[in-house]
């Protein structure tokens, strides 16, 4: 079978679904390819800022590498802005759609409303809530969000910062995109991980 004869869904055979979840399947293991590809592509969006938000989104992640964060923070750190491409009203909710099938799910609830947190430090200058995030505030990761912030996103738009490359994160994004999605061992409901580890960062360091 090349392709399935049906021309609505209503109309397919087990065996044409068979098919197409296979074709599904295989497509699916080269997604963290193309959100490298679709990385690159934040250079050329969003101008005025003295970095690109391909720099800031790198600079994002480095910060989250040398502060000894694990894995699942830092590949959502350096996504966090992906949705800035297709999503420019809803951003921060598209990159946690990506995210949260094959991320703890602190990270992503901390990606999925970073916007609303980011707030606090410009909203009195044009004219939104600059505590809008105080919506959230009954959510067991508004520290955490309030953290990410802090640290990682509201800090990175230096352009004399000494970002890592991109080619230093790809394969974190390939470990994270190969998991199986929505595993409970991964997605750990409830879980708070701390953003930030000294014993790690020395380390790194260190090497």
């Amino acid at each position: 079978m090349e392709k399935v004869a049906f021309t609505q869904m209503k109309d397919g055979t087990k065996e044409e679904y068979a098919f197409l979840t296979e074709h599904e399947t295989d497509y699916a293991k080269d997604t963290a390819k193309r959100l490298m590809k679709a990385m690159v592509e934040l250079d050329a969006s969003l101008s005025g800022y003295q970095v690109t938000r391909l720099g800031h989104s790198l600079q994002s992640a480095t910060r989250a590498w040398w502060d000894g964060a694990d894995i699942d923070w830092i590949v959502s750190t350096l996504l966090h802005d992906i949705g800035d491409i297709y999503a420019p009203y809803n951003h921060d909710e598209y990159a946690a759609s990506i995210l949260r099938p094959f991320v703890r799910e602190q990270c992503a609830w901390c990606v999925q409303t970073h916007g609303d947190f980011q707030m606090i430090y410009y909203g009195h200058h044009v004219g939104g809530d600059p505590n809008k995030r105080d919506r959230f505030k009954d959510s067991p990761y508004f520290d955490d969000c309030a953290v990410f912030c802090e640290r990682w996103d509201q800090a990175s738009f230096d352009p004399a910062y000494d970002d890592l490359p991109l080619s230093f994160f790809a394969p974190m994004v390939e470990e994270v995109f190969a998991r199986t999605p929505y595993d409970p061992n991964v997605i750990q409901a409830g879980v708070r991980a701390p953003l930030t580890d000294a014993a790690v960062a020395a380390s790194r360091t260190a090497a």
